[in-house]
């Protein structure tokens, strides 16, 4: 009779409504939209002393769970080597992005980018001193939240310049150092 009992029990509860929640982890409104500016410095991959400075801008639309497109450009053009008198490297570059949920505050992504490239040159023929190029960028990076929809933004891009002088690829690379604002505010319920 005990079994029979306890079996009736289970039963009952199990057909009860569950709530596994009483209020939402987090709330979210507005687009799911960031933009952001940085400082960049990379490695040219043209010539001696070939370290030069410029700027970043870009912006990411979340599609789903941290997947979304990306857009940025960047323009190398500060800081000039004097042996390289006349150089300038611009991308402007669109792609997937993705952004894993925060680790210790510090929001880790990764991203795939294809576009275009230009770069002026130093040359010995005055006629040919700028060229354009099919580019594809890797990098990854990390954003850590400074204020509210502000977080500050830290990446890392490898490119591929395709068939610059033949079939070599030029590969200029390095460091941005910005800020990314959201325009999607998330406010997490602790």
């Amino acid at each position: 009779m005990r079994s029979k009992l306890v079996l009736a029990a289970l039963f009952a509860l199990a057909s009860l409504s569950a709530a596994a929640q009483v209020a939402p982890a987090a709330k979210i409104g507005g687009l799911p939209l960031g933009v952001g500016v940085g400082v960049s410095d990379y490695d040219l991959d043209y010539g001696p002393s070939r370290r030069m400075i410029g700027i970043s801008a870009w912006a990411d639309y979340n599609l789903f769970h941290g997947l979304g497109v990306e857009a940025e450009g960047t323009s190398i053009f500060a800081d000039k080597p004097e042996s390289l008198s006349r150089m300038r490297q611009d991308t402007i570059k669109g792609g997937a992005v993705y952004k894993y949920h925060p680790i210790f505050h510090i929001r880790p992504e990764v991203k795939y980018l294809i576009g275009l490239g230009s770069i002026d040159f130093p040359s010995h023929n005055p006629l040919y001193t700028h060229d354009t190029f099919t580019v594809s960028a890797a990098g990854g990076g990390a954003e850590y939240r400074a204020w509210q929809n502000l977080y500050a933004h830290f990446d890392y891009e490898y490119q591929w310049w395709y068939s610059y002088h033949g079939p070599r690829a030029l590969n200029p690379n390095g460091f941005t150092i910005g800020a990314t604002y959201y325009l999607r505010g998330i406010h997490k319920h602790y």
